[in-house]
């Protein structure tokens, strides 16, 4: 990256946490610049999605051990296996995971980068849609998608005088668990319970005046336990959440207002990035016709693996 465009860096970071990466480069960049080694980061991901085979880096991760030789070596089979958790352990239905799906549907309507714009759901066509793995259902889960996000951070400083309104760095939180599926800690003890509080305690907050969640959304499973984690609802009562609230850019919780990735699409680790940017555009004022009104603080999250490593950003338009 550095060669194609021609510059010297003083740091260069490589960050792999799957698709907690956008949300931990971030604060990454804050760090490096707060100790000095650089004043202005570029962060960058993308992803070409081009089907057939393709040469990937060997598999040497703890999956390989217990939960492989019993089929579950993808993504869906392990977050199935949580999503049955969580309707087994607490009576969590189809319906309420669909909602969440629903609602990022809705969002991509407003939204025409979208990969689902023009394509609204209503919570049947969730529930209509093939079983991928029990009890996953196709519009459950991100479409893959090509593209690229690019986020610059700076100093604040330097970003007063930039011709973009600056959006500040607040508080961050990132906290890694396990891996492999099989050793997931109970779903109380999943990491965002940690990643969250850490950033709203950094930013000297409380999530009660967070005006956007800008939350990761591979999988709808993935949503509910971040809503339990963040405290807008006790564990296991996400259901009850989404069913008396709304989660439109209007709405009392305006939750991935650009569509989420279960509406706008996942260009692989670059998915994660396009929580950052909508949160950006969100406390500038520029999201047009989707503007949450009066946004001020947005809470940011990342997930990478199988809800294993997780970061959590809150942004401010203040500093």
């Amino acid at each position: 990256m550095s060669e194609y465009l021609g510059i010297d860096p003083t740091m260069s970071n490589t960050v792999d946490l799957g698709g907690a990466s956008g949300a931990g480069m971030i604060w990454r960049a804050s760090a490096a610049i707060q100790a000095g080694m650089c004043d202005t980061v570029v962060c960058v991901l993308a992803n070409k999605h081009e089907k057939g085979d393709s040469l990937r880096s060997p598999n040497r991760n703890p999956i390989r051990e217990f939960d492989v030789p019993f089929g579950a070596s993808g993504a869906n089979t392990s977050y199935a296996l949580l999503k049955r958790q969580h309707m087994e352990e607490y009576g969590s239905t189809q319906e309420d995971f669909a909602t969440i799906a629903y609602w990022a549907r809705k969002n991509a309507q407003l939204n025409p980068n979208a990969i689902f714009y023009n394509k609204p759901a209503e919570v049947e066509d969730i529930l209509a849609s093939p079983m991928i793995t029990d009890p996953l259902h196709l519009l459950e889960i991100v479409m893959p998608v090509a593209g690229g996000a690019a986020v610059v951070v700076t100093s604040a400083d330097k970003a007063a005088t930039g011709k973009h309104k600056p959006v500040y760095l607040k508080g961050a939180g990132e906290k890694i668990t396990h891996r492999a599926v099989s050793q997931a800690p109970a779903l109380e003890s999943l990491p965002f319970y940690s990643s969250i509080p850490r950033a709203l305690e950094q930013a000297e907050t409380n999530v009660e005046d967070i005006a956007l969640f800008s939350l990761y959304d591979c999988y709808t499973s993935v949503v509910a336990t971040t809503l339990e984690s963040a405290g807008l609802c006790k564990p296991g009562k996400f259901g009850e959440f989404v069913r008396n609230h709304t989660f439109g850019h209007n709405g009392d919780y305006p939750l991935n207002t650009h569509g989420g990735q279960l509406g706008f699409g996942q260009a692989d680790l670059a998915g994660g990035m396009s929580h950052v940017i909508e949160a950006v555009h969100q406390l500038r004022g520029e999201a047009g016709n989707r503007q949450v009104p009066n946004a001020r603080k947005a809470l940011v999250t990342g997930n990478g693996a199988t809800l294993s490593e997780t970061t959590a950003l809150v942004l401010g338009g203040e500093r």
